[in-house]
Protein backbone atom coordinates (compact mmCIF):
# COMPACT_ATOMS: atom_id res chain seq x y z
CA UNK A 1 0.00 0.00 0.00
CA UNK A 2 1.37 3.42 -1.03
CA UNK A 3 0.45 6.94 0.02
CA UNK A 4 -0.57 9.45 -2.68
CA UNK A 5 -1.13 13.18 -2.52
CA UNK A 6 -3.74 14.63 -4.86
CA UNK A 7 -5.32 17.85 -6.04
CA UNK A 8 -8.81 17.73 -7.52
CA UNK A 9 -11.80 19.83 -8.55
CA UNK A 10 -15.44 18.90 -8.05
CA UNK A 11 -18.32 19.49 -10.50
CA UNK A 12 -18.73 23.04 -9.21
CA UNK A 13 -15.06 23.78 -9.87
CA UNK A 14 -14.04 23.94 -6.21
CA UNK A 15 -10.43 22.89 -5.71
CA UNK A 16 -9.31 20.61 -2.87
CA UNK A 17 -6.35 18.44 -1.96
CA UNK A 18 -5.63 15.52 0.31
CA UNK A 19 -3.89 12.19 0.89
CA UNK A 20 -5.08 8.63 0.28
CA UNK A 21 -3.62 5.12 0.38
CA UNK A 22 -3.79 2.86 -2.67
CA UNK A 23 -1.98 -0.08 -4.22
CA UNK A 24 -0.84 2.05 -7.17
CA UNK A 25 -1.61 5.32 -8.96
CA UNK A 26 -4.28 3.67 -11.14
CA UNK A 27 -6.27 2.54 -8.14
CA UNK A 28 -5.88 5.98 -6.53
CA UNK A 29 -7.16 7.64 -9.71
CA UNK A 30 -10.11 5.25 -9.94
CA UNK A 31 -11.10 6.02 -6.35
CA UNK A 32 -11.05 9.78 -6.98
CA UNK A 33 -12.92 9.51 -10.30
CA UNK A 34 -15.58 7.31 -8.70
CA UNK A 35 -16.38 10.30 -6.48
CA UNK A 36 -16.93 12.51 -9.51
CA UNK A 37 -13.70 14.47 -9.04
CA UNK A 38 -11.44 15.88 -11.76
CA UNK A 39 -7.80 15.08 -10.96
CA UNK A 40 -5.39 17.99 -11.47
CA UNK A 41 -2.40 16.42 -9.71
CA UNK A 42 -1.63 12.95 -8.35
CA UNK A 43 1.75 11.80 -7.11
CA UNK A 44 3.22 9.37 -4.60
CA UNK A 45 4.19 10.93 -1.28
CA UNK A 46 6.88 9.79 1.13
CA UNK A 47 5.52 12.01 3.88
CA UNK A 48 3.22 10.57 6.50
CA UNK A 49 1.13 12.41 9.03
CA UNK A 50 1.77 11.59 12.68
CA UNK A 51 -1.40 9.52 13.06
CA UNK A 52 -0.63 7.35 10.04
CA UNK A 53 2.99 7.00 11.15
CA UNK A 54 1.98 5.82 14.62
CA UNK A 55 -0.61 3.51 13.11
CA UNK A 56 1.98 1.65 11.06
CA UNK A 57 3.87 0.68 14.22
CA UNK A 58 0.89 -0.55 16.23
CA UNK A 59 -1.64 -3.25 15.53
CA UNK A 60 -5.30 -2.88 16.48
CA UNK A 61 -6.25 -4.51 19.78
CA UNK A 62 -8.70 -7.40 19.92
CA UNK A 63 -11.24 -5.11 21.59
CA UNK A 64 -10.98 -2.63 18.70
CA UNK A 65 -11.43 -5.33 16.07
CA UNK A 66 -14.39 -6.75 18.00
CA UNK A 67 -16.09 -3.35 18.23
CA UNK A 68 -15.37 -2.67 14.56
CA UNK A 69 -16.90 -6.01 13.57
CA UNK A 70 -20.01 -5.55 15.72
CA UNK A 71 -20.59 -1.99 14.48
CA UNK A 72 -20.16 -3.13 10.87
CA UNK A 73 -22.73 -5.89 11.43
CA UNK A 74 -25.20 -3.38 12.88
CA UNK A 75 -24.73 -0.82 10.12
CA UNK A 76 -24.92 -3.31 7.24
CA UNK A 77 -27.93 -4.98 8.86
CA UNK A 78 -29.62 -1.57 9.00
CA UNK A 79 -29.21 -1.18 5.24
CA UNK A 80 -26.29 1.27 5.27
CA UNK A 81 -24.02 0.87 2.21
CA UNK A 82 -20.66 -0.76 2.92
CA UNK A 83 -18.58 2.25 1.87
CA UNK A 84 -20.62 4.62 4.02
CA UNK A 85 -20.29 2.29 7.01
CA UNK A 86 -16.51 2.16 6.57
CA UNK A 87 -16.30 5.95 6.35
CA UNK A 88 -18.23 6.38 9.59
CA UNK A 89 -16.11 3.82 11.42
CA UNK A 90 -12.91 5.36 10.05
CA UNK A 91 -13.83 8.73 11.59
CA UNK A 92 -14.54 7.07 14.95
CA UNK A 93 -11.50 4.76 15.00
CA UNK A 94 -8.41 5.14 17.19
CA UNK A 95 -4.82 5.66 16.10
CA UNK A 96 -3.99 2.00 15.42
CA UNK A 97 -7.28 1.01 13.73
CA UNK A 98 -7.84 4.12 11.60
CA UNK A 99 -5.08 3.39 9.01
CA UNK A 100 -6.37 -0.19 8.71
CA UNK A 101 -9.94 0.92 8.00
CA UNK A 102 -8.58 3.53 5.59
CA UNK A 103 -6.80 0.82 3.60
CA UNK A 104 -9.93 -1.35 3.59
CA UNK A 105 -12.04 1.60 2.45
CA UNK A 106 -9.60 2.49 -0.33
CA UNK A 107 -9.59 -1.06 -1.72
CA UNK A 108 -13.37 -1.40 -1.50
CA UNK A 109 -13.79 1.93 -3.33
CA UNK A 110 -11.36 0.61 -5.93
CA UNK A 111 -13.56 -2.41 -6.60
CA UNK A 112 -12.21 -5.06 -4.21
CA UNK A 113 -14.45 -7.25 -2.09
CA UNK A 114 -14.49 -6.64 1.65
CA UNK A 115 -12.84 -10.02 2.25
CA UNK A 116 -9.91 -9.23 -0.04
CA UNK A 117 -9.60 -5.74 1.41
CA UNK A 118 -9.48 -7.10 4.96
CA UNK A 119 -6.89 -9.71 3.96
CA UNK A 120 -4.63 -7.01 2.43
CA UNK A 121 -5.11 -4.43 5.18
CA UNK A 122 -2.26 -5.58 7.43
CA UNK A 123 -4.51 -5.17 10.46
CA UNK A 124 -3.77 -8.55 12.02
CA UNK A 125 -7.04 -10.17 10.93
CA UNK A 126 -6.83 -13.96 11.18
CA UNK A 127 -7.41 -16.30 8.26
CA UNK A 128 -10.60 -17.44 10.04
CA UNK A 129 -11.85 -13.85 10.08
CA UNK A 130 -11.07 -13.36 6.38
CA UNK A 131 -12.64 -16.69 5.40
CA UNK A 132 -15.87 -15.86 7.23
CA UNK A 133 -16.10 -12.40 5.66
CA UNK A 134 -15.70 -13.92 2.20
CA UNK A 135 -18.28 -16.59 3.00
CA UNK A 136 -20.72 -13.95 4.25
CA UNK A 137 -20.28 -11.88 1.09
CA UNK A 138 -20.80 -14.90 -1.15
CA UNK A 139 -23.99 -15.94 0.66
CA UNK A 140 -25.34 -12.41 1.00
CA UNK A 141 -25.50 -12.62 4.81
CA UNK A 142 -22.51 -10.44 5.69
CA UNK A 143 -24.27 -8.73 8.59
CA UNK A 144 -25.18 -12.05 10.23
CA UNK A 145 -21.68 -13.46 9.77
CA UNK A 146 -20.04 -10.35 11.20
CA UNK A 147 -22.39 -10.51 14.19
CA UNK A 148 -21.32 -14.11 14.86
CA UNK A 149 -17.69 -13.07 14.38
CA UNK A 150 -18.04 -10.35 17.01
CA UNK A 151 -19.62 -12.79 19.47
CA UNK A 152 -16.83 -15.32 18.84
CA UNK A 153 -14.11 -12.71 19.32
CA UNK A 154 -15.73 -11.66 22.61
CA UNK A 155 -15.80 -15.25 23.86
CA UNK A 156 -12.19 -15.87 22.80
CA UNK A 157 -10.98 -12.69 24.52
CA UNK A 158 -12.84 -13.51 27.74
CA UNK A 159 -11.55 -17.10 27.74
CA UNK A 160 -7.93 -16.03 27.14
CA UNK A 161 -8.12 -13.43 29.89
CA UNK A 162 -9.25 -16.11 32.35
CA UNK A 163 -6.41 -18.41 31.30
CA UNK A 164 -3.79 -15.67 31.59
CA UNK A 165 -5.29 -14.41 34.84
CA UNK A 166 -4.56 -17.77 36.49
CA UNK A 167 -0.82 -17.12 36.07
CA UNK A 168 -0.76 -13.53 37.35
CA UNK A 169 -0.46 -14.44 41.03
CA UNK A 170 2.36 -17.03 40.71
CA UNK A 171 4.28 -14.77 38.31
CA UNK A 172 4.10 -11.79 40.69
CA UNK A 173 5.21 -13.93 43.64
CA UNK A 174 8.05 -15.52 41.62
CA UNK A 175 9.34 -12.14 40.45
CA UNK A 176 9.16 -10.76 43.99
CA UNK A 177 11.14 -13.75 45.29
CA UNK A 178 13.85 -13.28 42.67
CA UNK A 179 14.09 -9.54 43.37
CA UNK A 180 14.30 -10.04 47.14
CA UNK A 181 16.91 -12.79 46.73
CA UNK A 182 18.93 -10.51 44.44
CA UNK A 183 18.84 -7.65 46.96
CA UNK A 184 19.94 -10.02 49.72
CA UNK A 185 22.82 -11.40 47.67
CA UNK A 186 24.11 -8.02 46.46
CA UNK A 187 23.53 -5.68 49.42
CA UNK A 188 22.81 -7.56 52.66
CA UNK A 189 25.03 -10.66 52.61
CA UNK A 190 28.29 -8.79 51.71
CA UNK A 191 27.91 -6.63 54.85
CA UNK A 192 27.35 -9.70 56.99
CA UNK A 193 30.37 -11.34 55.37
CA UNK A 194 32.59 -8.39 56.30
CA UNK A 195 31.34 -8.54 59.90
CA UNK A 196 32.01 -12.26 60.20
CA UNK A 197 35.55 -11.84 58.86
CA UNK A 198 36.27 -9.14 61.46
CA UNK A 199 35.30 -11.51 64.25
CA UNK A 200 37.24 -14.38 62.68
CA UNK A 201 34.45 -16.82 63.43
CA UNK A 202 34.24 -20.32 62.06
CA UNK A 203 31.37 -20.30 59.60
CA UNK A 204 28.97 -23.22 59.07
CA UNK A 205 28.41 -24.78 55.65
CA UNK A 206 25.14 -22.97 54.75
CA UNK A 207 26.75 -19.61 55.50
CA UNK A 208 29.79 -20.41 53.36
CA UNK A 209 27.54 -21.45 50.47
CA UNK A 210 25.50 -18.26 50.80
CA UNK A 211 28.65 -16.12 50.88
CA UNK A 212 30.06 -17.89 47.81
CA UNK A 213 26.87 -17.21 45.85
CA UNK A 214 26.86 -13.61 47.03
CA UNK A 215 30.51 -13.04 46.05
CA UNK A 216 29.88 -14.50 42.62
CA UNK A 217 26.77 -12.35 42.13
CA UNK A 218 28.60 -9.16 43.18
CA UNK A 219 31.80 -9.76 41.18
CA UNK A 220 30.45 -11.50 38.09
CA UNK A 221 26.88 -10.18 37.75
CA UNK A 222 27.56 -9.08 34.17
CA UNK A 223 28.68 -12.60 33.25
CA UNK A 224 25.51 -14.03 34.80
CA UNK A 225 23.32 -11.63 32.83
CA UNK A 226 25.25 -12.38 29.63
CA UNK A 227 24.93 -16.15 30.06
CA UNK A 228 21.22 -15.86 30.87
CA UNK A 229 20.63 -13.60 27.84
CA UNK A 230 22.54 -15.93 25.49
CA UNK A 231 20.73 -19.01 26.81
CA UNK A 232 17.35 -17.31 26.46
CA UNK A 233 18.21 -16.21 22.91
CA UNK A 234 19.23 -19.69 21.75
CA UNK A 235 16.34 -21.35 23.61
CA UNK A 236 13.85 -18.93 22.06
CA UNK A 237 15.17 -19.58 18.54
CA UNK A 238 15.30 -23.33 19.11
CA UNK A 239 11.74 -23.46 20.45
CA UNK A 240 10.53 -21.69 17.28
CA UNK A 241 11.93 -24.43 15.04
CA UNK A 242 9.71 -27.30 13.97
CA UNK A 243 11.55 -29.89 16.09
CA UNK A 244 12.13 -27.62 19.09
CA UNK A 245 8.56 -26.37 19.18
CA UNK A 246 7.22 -29.92 18.93
CA UNK A 247 9.44 -31.15 21.77
CA UNK A 248 8.54 -28.20 24.02
CA UNK A 249 4.84 -28.66 23.38
CA UNK A 250 4.99 -32.38 24.12
CA UNK A 251 6.84 -31.67 27.38
CA UNK A 252 4.25 -29.02 28.28
CA UNK A 253 1.43 -31.54 27.83
CA UNK A 254 3.10 -33.83 30.42
CA UNK A 255 3.08 -31.21 33.19
CA UNK A 256 0.43 -32.11 35.80
CA UNK A 257 -2.75 -29.99 35.61
CA UNK A 258 -1.12 -27.43 33.29
CA UNK A 259 -0.73 -29.98 30.48
CA UNK A 260 -4.41 -30.97 30.61
CA UNK A 261 -5.41 -27.31 30.81
CA UNK A 262 -3.36 -26.56 27.69
CA UNK A 263 -5.09 -29.38 25.81
CA UNK A 264 -8.56 -28.19 26.87
CA UNK A 265 -7.74 -24.65 25.73
CA UNK A 266 -6.68 -25.94 22.30
CA UNK A 267 -9.76 -28.16 21.98
CA UNK A 268 -11.98 -25.23 22.96
CA UNK A 269 -10.54 -23.08 20.18
CA UNK A 270 -10.73 -25.96 17.70
CA UNK A 271 -14.41 -26.73 18.40
CA UNK A 272 -15.49 -23.07 18.50
CA UNK A 273 -13.66 -22.09 15.32
CA UNK A 274 -14.83 -25.09 13.29
CA UNK A 275 -18.40 -24.44 14.51
CA UNK A 276 -18.31 -20.81 13.40
CA UNK A 277 -16.80 -21.67 10.00
CA UNK A 278 -19.35 -24.40 9.31
CA UNK A 279 -22.21 -22.12 10.38
CA UNK A 280 -20.94 -19.58 7.83
CA UNK A 281 -21.30 -22.19 5.07
CA UNK A 282 -17.60 -23.01 4.62
CA UNK A 283 -16.99 -26.64 3.52
CA UNK A 284 -15.60 -28.96 6.20
CA UNK A 285 -12.32 -29.57 4.33
CA UNK A 286 -11.62 -25.85 3.96
CA UNK A 287 -12.59 -25.28 7.60
CA UNK A 288 -10.11 -27.91 8.79
CA UNK A 289 -7.26 -26.41 6.76
CA UNK A 290 -8.05 -22.92 8.05
CA UNK A 291 -8.12 -24.06 11.69
CA UNK A 292 -4.86 -26.00 11.27
CA UNK A 293 -3.11 -22.74 10.31
CA UNK A 294 -4.55 -20.68 13.19
CA UNK A 295 -4.62 -23.04 16.17
CA UNK A 296 -1.11 -22.21 17.45
CA UNK A 297 -0.27 -25.83 18.34
CA UNK A 298 2.17 -27.85 16.26
CA UNK A 299 0.89 -31.18 17.63
CA UNK A 300 -2.79 -30.49 17.07
CA UNK A 301 -2.26 -28.58 13.81
CA UNK A 302 -0.46 -31.63 12.42
CA UNK A 303 -3.30 -33.87 13.59
CA UNK A 304 -5.96 -31.63 12.02
CA UNK A 305 -4.10 -31.61 8.70
CA UNK A 306 -4.01 -35.42 8.84
CA UNK A 307 -7.74 -35.43 9.58
CA UNK A 308 -8.27 -33.21 6.54
CA UNK A 309 -6.40 -35.77 4.41
CA UNK A 310 -8.70 -38.53 5.68
CA UNK A 311 -11.81 -36.43 5.02
CA UNK A 312 -10.58 -35.68 1.50
CA UNK A 313 -10.42 -39.43 0.89
CA UNK A 314 -14.09 -39.78 1.83
CA UNK A 315 -13.80 -40.71 5.51
CA UNK A 316 -16.16 -38.98 7.93
CA UNK A 317 -14.72 -36.38 10.29
CA UNK A 318 -15.67 -38.49 13.32
CA UNK A 319 -13.78 -41.50 11.94
CA UNK A 320 -10.79 -39.30 11.06
CA UNK A 321 -10.68 -37.86 14.59
CA UNK A 322 -10.92 -41.39 16.07
CA UNK A 323 -7.71 -42.37 14.25
CA UNK A 324 -5.74 -39.55 15.91
CA UNK A 325 -4.64 -40.25 19.47
CA UNK A 326 -4.29 -36.61 20.54
CA UNK A 327 -8.08 -36.16 20.38
CA UNK A 328 -10.22 -37.55 23.25
CA UNK A 329 -12.97 -40.11 22.50
CA UNK A 330 -15.78 -37.73 23.51
CA UNK A 331 -14.81 -35.40 20.65
CA UNK A 332 -15.21 -38.06 17.97
CA UNK A 333 -18.43 -39.33 19.58
CA UNK A 334 -20.03 -35.88 19.61
CA UNK A 335 -18.87 -35.15 16.07
CA UNK A 336 -20.44 -38.45 14.98
CA UNK A 337 -23.75 -37.35 16.52
CA UNK A 338 -23.49 -34.01 14.76
CA UNK A 339 -22.80 -35.61 11.40
CA UNK A 340 -25.69 -38.06 11.76
CA UNK A 341 -28.17 -35.33 12.74
CA UNK A 342 -26.87 -32.74 10.28
CA UNK A 343 -26.17 -30.29 13.11
CA UNK A 344 -22.38 -30.52 13.30
CA UNK A 345 -21.89 -26.78 13.84
CA UNK A 346 -24.35 -26.76 16.76
CA UNK A 347 -22.76 -29.84 18.37
CA UNK A 348 -19.27 -28.36 18.05
CA UNK A 349 -20.48 -25.12 19.60
CA UNK A 350 -21.74 -27.08 22.63
CA UNK A 351 -18.44 -28.96 22.74
CA UNK A 352 -16.60 -25.62 22.89
CA UNK A 353 -18.73 -24.62 25.88
CA UNK A 354 -17.99 -27.98 27.54
CA UNK A 355 -14.21 -27.70 27.09
CA UNK A 356 -14.30 -24.07 28.21
CA UNK A 357 -16.03 -25.18 31.42
CA UNK A 358 -13.42 -27.93 31.87
CA UNK A 359 -10.66 -25.37 31.36
CA UNK A 360 -12.09 -23.05 33.99
CA UNK A 361 -12.23 -25.96 36.47
CA UNK A 362 -8.58 -26.80 35.77
CA UNK A 363 -7.61 -23.12 36.11
CA UNK A 364 -9.06 -23.09 39.63
CA UNK A 365 -7.29 -26.38 40.42
CA UNK A 366 -4.01 -24.99 39.06
CA UNK A 367 -4.31 -21.84 41.15
CA UNK A 368 -5.14 -23.92 44.24
CA UNK A 369 -2.13 -26.19 43.64
CA UNK A 370 0.33 -23.38 42.92
CA UNK A 371 -0.36 -21.36 46.08
CA UNK A 372 0.88 -23.98 48.61
CA UNK A 373 3.80 -24.88 46.31
CA UNK A 374 4.91 -21.24 46.30
CA UNK A 375 4.54 -21.04 50.08
CA UNK A 376 6.69 -24.16 50.48
CA UNK A 377 9.41 -22.75 48.22
CA UNK A 378 9.31 -19.43 50.06
CA UNK A 379 9.54 -21.26 53.38
CA UNK A 380 12.56 -23.25 52.22
CA UNK A 381 14.27 -20.11 50.92
CA UNK A 382 13.56 -18.07 54.02
CA UNK A 383 14.56 -20.97 56.27
CA UNK A 384 17.90 -21.35 54.47
CA UNK A 385 18.60 -17.61 54.74
CA UNK A 386 17.73 -17.60 58.45
CA UNK A 387 19.98 -20.59 59.15
CA UNK A 388 22.83 -19.16 57.10
CA UNK A 389 22.62 -15.74 58.76
CA UNK A 390 21.62 -16.60 62.34
CA UNK A 391 23.90 -19.62 62.99
CA UNK A 392 27.19 -17.64 62.84
CA UNK A 393 25.71 -14.98 65.14
CA UNK A 394 24.64 -17.70 67.58
CA UNK A 395 28.13 -19.25 67.48
CA UNK A 396 29.71 -15.87 68.15
CA UNK A 397 27.48 -15.12 71.13
CA UNK A 398 28.10 -18.58 72.60
CA UNK A 399 31.89 -17.91 72.65
CA UNK A 400 31.50 -15.11 75.17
Amino acid sequence: MKTFQYKVRDRQGTASSGVLDAVDDKQAANVLRSKGLLITALYESDQLNLEAFMGRFSKPKVEEITNFTRQMATMIGSGLPLIEALKILKNQAGTSLKPVIDKILTEVEGGSTLGDAVANSGGGFSSVYVAMIRAGESAGVLDQVMGKLADTLDKQREFKSKTKGAMVYPIIISVAMVVIAGIMMVFVVPKLTAMYKDFGAELPGPTKALMAVSDFAVNYWYAVLLVVAVCMFFFSNWSKTEVGGLIMEQLTFKIPIWGKLKKDVILTEFARTISVLLAAGIPILDALNIVANTLGSKVYSSGIRQAAVYVEKGISLAEAITRLEMFPPILSQMISVGEETGKLDSVLSKLAVFYESESETKIKALTTAIEPLIMILMGIGVGFLVIAVIMPIYNLTSQF
